[in-house]
């Protein structure tokens, strides 16, 4: 068994990734809270608030897949998994949010760094972008999309 596949069972059996019903009303709701996120990285950035504004533009970005998730029937707790599964459920390119979640725990967790305006507006925009592909992912998924998703998560986790 690969070292992925150990650890979506580890976490699975831990109760922190399983099967829901699929929902387009909690996919709604991570979207909107997705959106409400980036909005406040915005102001926060607008108004010099640059490590405050990385978390926010990390959490967008997880929320966004948190729908993805909701919408395919699959509710999960931790970050680490959720990020993997982008690429071994979907096979969707998650550089982006890998990025994003290494810059929010260097700049909420740790105080030796160096962060530009610069740095954050390109952030901003790769948000932007990571969230628009997801969304449009998840919008074009049918039912057989969703069931066949489902099934490939179950053989992940078990």
């Amino acid at each position: 068994m690969s070292e992925r596949r150990e650890f979506y069972s580890r976490i699975y059996g831990q109760g922190h990734l399983r099967p829901v019903p699929p929902s387009i009303d909690m996919k709604r709701a991570y979207q909107k809270k997705s959106e409400s996120y980036i909005v406040s990285a915005r102001i926060l950035f607008e108004n010099g608030k640059l490590k405050e504004a990385v978390s926010m533009i990390y959490y967008s970005m997880f929320y966004m897949v948190l729908a993805l998730f909701f919408r395919t029937g699959i509710k999960c707790e931790n970050h680490s998994a959720a990020i993997y599964l982008l690429e071994d459920l979907y096979g969707l390119d998650n550089s982006a949010i890998i990025r994003a979640k290494s810059e929010r725990i260097d700049k909420q967790y740790y105080i030796d760094f160096n962060l530009s305006r610069e740095d954050v507006d390109e952030m901003m925009g790769e948000a932007y972008d990571f969230n628009a592909y997801i969304m449009d992912f998840t919008e074009k998924m049918k039912g057989m999309d969703i069931e066949n998703y489902r099934n490939t998560f179950l053989n992940l986790v078990r």
